[in-house]
């Protein structure tokens, strides 16, 4: 299976609840997703509001032949400040995440130690207006191996289906 292939199946998943944007996406990255949801609490009408939070995911992906340590960094650089550019904290801001997706032909033993040493967070006002975090998953093609940061082993299960599909 090539790395397009891969991204095909992997879309077909996303699209679901996800708005996926193939066509547009920004370099490096071949599509972007973006979830959003707004939740709210009240007491027997909908004027007497306790709580409400905002929760959105900005999720990239990036299909390469073949990945390398420098390749990999790169990605996440510009993963984590194209999603970060997107949040906009205030009081009902729960969370903004960033979700960096790498489906490669091979990838070097330094792209994959990258993947999983990458690590980002960040807090607004103290974690008041929310945080934003950084996962990270990768899959090379030709051997069905995934590779993912601590924050990233969430997405295993469905990368497992994909890749036992080749």
């Amino acid at each position: 299976m090539t790395p397009t292939e891969a991204l095909d199946l992997i879309l077909r998943s996303y699209v679901r609840y996800y708005d996926v944007i193939r066509e547009g996406a920004e370099a490096p990255f071949a599509a972007e997703a973006r979830f959003h949801s707004h939740g709210e609490t009240y007491v027997l009408v909908k004027s007497a509001r306790i709580s409400e939070a905002d929760s959105h995911e900005y999720v990239y992906f990036a299909a390469e032949d073949a990945l390398d340590g420098e390749r990999a960094v790169a990605l996440e650089q510009a993963a984590w400040e194209k999603g970060l550019a997107h949040v906009k904290p205030h009081s009902a801001h729960r969370n903004s995440d960033v979700t960096l997706v790498i489906l490669a032909g091979s990838m070097t033993p330094e792209a994959k130690l990258a993947v999983k040493k990458s690590h980002h967070s960040k807090s607004y006002k103290h974690s008041l207006q929310g945080w934003s975090n950084y996962r990270a998953i990768a899959l090379e093609t030709s051997s069905g191996e995934l590779v993912y940061n601590r924050l990233g082993k969430d997405l295993k299960k469905l990368f497992r289906n994909i890749s036992n599909q080749r």
